[in-house]
């Protein structure tokens, strides 16, 4: 049962944490603006290596030719023509070291602008922590042979402690 609460209490660090990162993603999400209206934003702009991420720009009133864009952290990418901006995915190899790669949009008409992304690299654990000899994931029985021998501690605790404060009782009164 305790093992339960603290795989609870772990779970719900995690999904705080997550909740933390995601919402302060969400916030942190700003283009750099090169021109009137020439732009680069990469969404998310923090992102774990291996992950998907959607770049968006606008190259002026050129929005209906595709661009490029590069970056260190996936390559050259180009973008087409998506509801008046110019937009793709790519996936950031999973390999990539962390760090902050600059990301930079050139159009056809000569403009250019840019942006950063952050690449995070958290190493994912491949098998769980090492806790012990996993007593209570075994075979059959040993659930039950564990609450008989937890209720028999306890019976034993408490036939020691009645007869601990008997001798107590009869020694004052004598």
């Amino acid at each position: 049962m305790q093992c339960l609460r603290t795989m609870n209490r772990a779970l719900s660090a995690v999904l705080t944490v997550l909740g933390l990162v995601g919402a302060f993603v969400l916030m942190s999400v700003t283009p750099v603006y090169a021109g009137e209206n020439t732009f680069v934003e990469v969404t998310p702009n923090s992102a774990q290596a291996g992950s998907r991420v959607t770049i968006k720009a606008s190259c002026d009133n050129n929005n209906d030719k595709q661009a490029t864009v590069h970056s260190d952290a996936f390559g050259r990418v180009m973008l087409r023509p998506d509801n008046g901006f110019l937009t793709e995915s790519v996936t950031i190899p999973g390999s990539k070291e962390a760090g902050d790669y600059p990301v930079e949009l050139r159009c056809d008409n000569g403009q250019t602008a840019s942006t950063k992304l952050t690449v995070l690299n958290m190493a994912s654990p491949s098998k769980g922590p090492a806790t012990g000899g996993g007593g209570t994931a075994g075979g059959r029985g040993t659930g039950a042979l564990l609450l008989l021998g937890g209720v028999a501690m306890v019976g034993a605790a408490v036939a020691l402690g009645m007869a601990g404060n008997r001798r107590r009782t009869t020694g004052a009164g004598s």
